[in-house]
């Protein structure tokens, strides 16, 4: 259990990181000129969704069954990857 937690712990952590981020964005978009506005949205627009399905993600561990989390851990491991390599991506490209 202790380990599950750790883990729950971290992902939050990493989710509140990107909600600063995209906060931080955010603010660079409204001084943006029209033309990179468009672009910032676009970027904050995936940032966000990547957000939420981390999020979605985060409370599907927290709401698993000690048996199911540890069929799931691998499977939420490799998925937790991807959403953080999009995020990462998006952010890039701001």
């Amino acid at each position: 259990m202790a380990d599950r937690q750790a883990y729950i712990d971290k992902v939050k952590a990493n989710i509140d990181e990107w909600n600063a981020e995209i906060d931080k964005m955010q603010a660079r978009a409204r001084e943006a000129e029209a033309d990179a506005r468009i672009r910032y949205d676009a970027q904050l627009k995936e940032m966000r969704e990547q957000r939420d399905r981390a999020e979605e993600k985060l409370r599907e561990v927290r709401d698993a069954g000690e048996k199911a989390w540890d069929d799931m851990q691998k499977s939420f491991t490799s998925a937790w990857d991807s959403i953080a390599e999009g995020f990462r991506n998006a952010a890039k490209r701001f």
